[in-house]
C-alpha cells in the first residue's frame, strides 16, 4: 500500500531531534578538519583567517542555506530527495541527455561516501595524539570502522535513537567551544563582510589554493538532500537554523583563536609533535581535551553511519532506475526507507579500510576530499534547472540562478583539480569506476531493448486457447508465469511465445504475463488486469511499483490472485479431478527466459564490446529469480539466444556426386 509521508511533515522536538541525528553528520563534523586543511604548514596571518572565515560563512549561507536548504528541498519526488529522485522529476522533459549528470551525481556521491567516514573518524582520533604523540592511530580508525560495517546487517533501529541526542551534545560543544574564543576577540567578526573573503580570492597568491579547502565545510549539503524522505522539509529547514548558528560560531571561534597566534605555525602550536595541530581540538580547555574527544569521534561515526546509510538508498534506486545490476536487498528492521545491502556494504569497507591504509592520516586525506562531490553538486545544478522549467518557473529567474552556482561550483571544482596529484585521484578513480558500471547497465539494457522483438498477445489468443484444451499433451502447469519486459500493454516478447509454443509446448489452464513498471512515486503499490482468449485465461499483469519498492514479486501475485478470486475474474482450482473436487489450488510455475548474445551477430564494434560488458555485469549480479523475490522451487530458467544483427548467409556450396 502506498506510504504515508504525514508524519514526516509535522515537527516537533522529537522530529528536530531525530533530524540531527540523520541529516547533519557529514556537514556537521566538517569542523573537525576544514581549518586545519585550510591553515596547513603556512604561517598564520589575520587577513588570510578572515578571508578563509569569510569564504566559509559565505560558502555556508549560499551554497547550503540558499541553493540546498531553500532551493533544492523543494524539488522533492513525493516527499523524497536525492539526485535520482530528482532525475525521475525531471524525466517528463524528454531530455536522455539529463541521465549523464544523474549518473555522474550519483557516482560521486557514492565516492563521497567511501572518503567521509576515514577522513571524520581520522580527525577525531588523532586528538589522542595531543598524549601519545607518536601514536599509531591506524589501527583505531580501522577497528571503529570494522564495528560500523559489521552493525549494519542488524539494522540501526536501536543505535538510531541514540544519533538525535548525541548530535545535539555535539553542536551545542561545537557552539559552546566557538562562543567562549569569540568573546576573546570580537573582531574577527568582520569576517562577515564578504570583503574579506574576495580580497583573499583576489589579492593573495594562497586565495584560490584554499578555496579548494573551504569547500569541505559544505560537502554534506548534498546528503542534506538525499536524506529529505527521512525527516521532511519542516523539520531540516528550521533545524538547521540552529546546526548553522553552531557550526559558524565554531569556525569563528577557531578563527579567534588563530588570530591570536599570528606568525606563527599549527606546527608551533603542536607541543607534543612535528604535524600542525587541530585548531578544533586547540579552542578545548586542557581539563575537557578527552571528553572532547569522545564526542568528536562519536559524532564521526553518526557522520560515517550515514553515508553508509544514504549509500544504500542511493545503490537501491539506482537498481530500480535500471542504472545499477540487480543485487541482493535486504530490510533488517521495519523502519521505513532503512535497508541492508550485503554487496555494497562490503565494497564500502574495503574502500575505506583502503583510503586508511592509503592516506595514514586525515591531513593526507583532505587533499582527496571534496574533488568528486564537486561534480555532483554541478550536476544537481544542472537538473535543478530543469527541475524549475518543470515547474515553470520564469526563464529570467533561472538563468540567474543556474549562472550563479555553476560559476560557484565551477570555481570549487577548479580549485579542486590541484588536490589530483595529491590524492584527488582516488575518489575521482572510485567515481570513474562506479559511473562506468551504470553508464553499462543503461546502455546495455537499452540496446537490448531496441532490438527486442514483440508480438501482440490477441494473434496468439486462439493458440494458447487450443494449447490449454489439448488433453493430448501433459499439463506443464496450471498456471504458467512469465516475467516480461514490454512496457506495452498487450504485448510481449516473441521469446515468451516461442517458449510456450516452439521450445517444448507447455499446457497450462491460465497463461501469465507480468510486467513491473518502476514509476518516479517512490513507494507507490498499483497493478492493472488485461484478459484476452474466449476463456479470459490469459491474463497480462502491470504492477506500477514506486523505485523505492522492493519488488516482491511472488508477494504480489498472491494478492492479485487473491482478490481477482474473490471477485470471480479468474479460476485457479486444480483441473485435476482428484484435486478438483477437494478445491485445492493449482500450482504456479514460473518461467524466466534469460537472453544470451549470440555468436551469430554482426554488430558495431561499441555495441558489441557494451554488450559483453553488460553481459558480464549479470553474471556478477543477482540472478532474475532472486531480484523478483521468487521461490526457486517453482522458477524455470531458460536460455534464448539474441540475435541482433545476424551474419550474411555465408558463400556454402553443395558438392553434388
Amino acid at each position: 500500500m502506498p506510504q504515508n509521508h504525514n508524519h514526516i511533515s509535522k515537527v516537533s522536538i522529537g522530529t528536530l531531534l531525530v533530524t540531527l541525528g540523520i541529516i547533519y553528520g557529514d556537514i556537521g563534523t566538517s569542523p573537525l578538519y576544514v581549518m586545519k586543511a585550510i591553515m596547513g604548514r603556512e604561517t598564520i596571518k589575520e587577513e588570510i583567517v578572515l578571508g578563509a572565515i569569510s569564504c566559509v560563512f559565505w560558502t555556508l549561507t549560499l551554497q547550503t542555506t540558499v541553493k540546498y536548504v531553500f532551493l533544492t528541498l523543494k524539488a522533492d519526488n513525493n516527499g523524497e530527495g536525492g539526485i535520482f529522485s530528482l532525475f525521475t522529476l525531471v524525466k517528463k522533459l524528454k531530455k536522455p541527455w539529463l541521465i549523464v549528470p544523474a549518473i555522474i551525481g550519483g557516482s560521486a556521491l557514492l565516492a563521497d561516501g567511501i572518503i567521509t567516514p576515514p577522513i571524520s573518524i581520522s580527525s577525531a582520533v588523532e586528538g589522542l595524539k595531543i598524549y601519545q604523540p607518536n601514536l599509531s592511530t591506524i589501527p583505531i580508525v580501522i577497528g571503529i570502522l570494522c564495528g560500523i560495517f559489521f552493525i549494519q546487517q542488524f539494522g540501526t533501529k536501536t543505535i538510531g535513537k541514540f544519533f538525535g541526542p548525541m548530535m545535539m551534545v555535539w553542536f551545542l560543544m561545537l557552539g559552546i567551544l566557538g562562543f567562549s574564543h569569540l568573546i576573546d576577540n570580537l573582531s574577527v567578526l568582520k569576517a562577515l563582510n564578504p570583503y574579506y573573503a574576495f580580497h583573499l580570492l583576489s589579492i593573495h597568491a594562497e586565495g584560490y589554493f584554499v578555496l579548494g579547502f573551504v569547500f569541505l565545510c559544505t560537502t554534506g549539503a548534498e546528503a542534506l538532500y538525499s536524506d529529505l524522505g527521512h525527516c521532511g522539509i519542516k523539520n531540516i529547514r528550521i533545524s538547521w537554523v540552529f546546526v548553522k548558528t553552531m557550526l559558524v560560531l565554531s569556525y569563528f571561534g577557531q578563527g579567534a583563536l588563530l588570530i591570536e597566534h599570528t606568525g606563527q605555525t599549527l606546527i608551533d602550536l603542536s607541543p607534543n609533535s612535528n604535524q600542525p595541530a587541530n585548531p578544533f581540538y586547540l579552542v578545548m580547555p586542557e581539563w575537557f581535551l578527552p571528553f572532547g574527544i569522545g564526542i568528536a569521534t562519536m559524532a564521526a561515526v553518526i557522520a560515517s553511519q550515514a553515508l553508509i546509510s544514504g549509500s544504500f538508498t542511493l545503490i537501491n534506486e539506482a537498481i530500480r532506475l535500471n542504472l545499477w545490476p540487480k543485487i541482493r536487498v535486504k530490510f533488517p528492521t521495519n523502519i521505513r526507507g532503512q535497508l541492508y545491502i550485503p554487496s555494497t556494504n562490503f565494497l564500502l569497507f574495503i574502500g575505506c579500510v583502503f583510503v586508511v591504509l592509503h592516506f595514514k592520516e586525515s591531513g593526507n586525506m583532505e587533499a582527496a576530499y571534496g574533488l568528486a562531490i564537486t561534480l555532483c553538486m554541478i550536476s544537481t545544478t544542472i537538473l535543478l534547472g530543469y527541475f524549475m522549467v518543470l515547474k515553470r518557473v520564469h526563464i529570467l529567474v533561472i538563468i540567474p540562478i543556474v549562472l550563479i552556482y555553476l560559476t560557484i561550483e565551477i570555481s570549487f571544482f577548479v580549485s579542486n583539480i590541484q588536490k589530483f596529484s595529491h590524492g584527488g585521484y582516488v575518489t575521482v578513480l572510485i567515481a570513474g569506476i562506479l559511473a562506468s558500471v551504470m553508464t553499462i547497465n543503461y546502455l546495455g539494457k537499452k540496446i537490448r531493448r531496441g532490438y527486442t522483438d514483440l508480438v501482440d498477445i490477441t494473434d496468439y489468443e486462439q493458440i494458447l486457447d487450443d494449447l490449454s484444451q489439448d488433453q493430448t499433451m501433459p499439463k506443464y502447469a496450471t498456471n504458467l508465469v512469465y516475467l516480461t519486459n514490454s512496457f506495452y500493454p498487450g504485448k510481449v516478447e516473441y521469446k515468451a511465445m516461442y517458449s510456450i509454443i516452439n521450445r517444448r509446448p507447455k499446457r497450462a489452464d491460465n497463461y501469465w504475463f507480468v510486467h513491473v513498471n518502476v514509476i518516479d512515486e517512490p513507494y507507490k503499490l498499483a497493478y492493472k488486469v488485461l484478459k484476452y482468449g474466449p476463456n479470459k485465461n490469459i491474463l497480462r499483469i502491470d504492477f506500477y511499483l514506486g523505485f523505492r519498492n522492493e519488488q516482491r514479486i511472488n508477494v504480489l501475485m498472491k494478492q492479485v490472485v487473491n482478490e481477482l478470486m474473490k471477485s470471480g475474474e479468474i479460476d485457479i482450482i486444480s483441473r485435476y479431478a482428484s484435486l478438483s473436487e477437494k478445491k485445492m489450488i493449482g500450482d504456479f510455475e514460473y518461467v524466466l527466459i534469460e537472453k544470451e548474445l549470440s555468436y551469430d551477430n554482426d554488430l558495431p564494434m561499441k555495441e558489441k564490446i557494451i554488450l559483453d560488458l553488460y553481459d558480464f555485469l549479470k553474471k556478477i549480479s543477482l540472478s532474475e529469480e532472486k531480484a523478483f523475490g521468487l521461490d526457486s522451487s517453482a522458477v524455470k530458467i531458460e536460455r534464448f539466444p539474441l540475435i541482433i544483427n545476424p551474419i550474411e548467409d555465408l558463400p556454402l556450396q553443395r558438392i553434388k556426386d
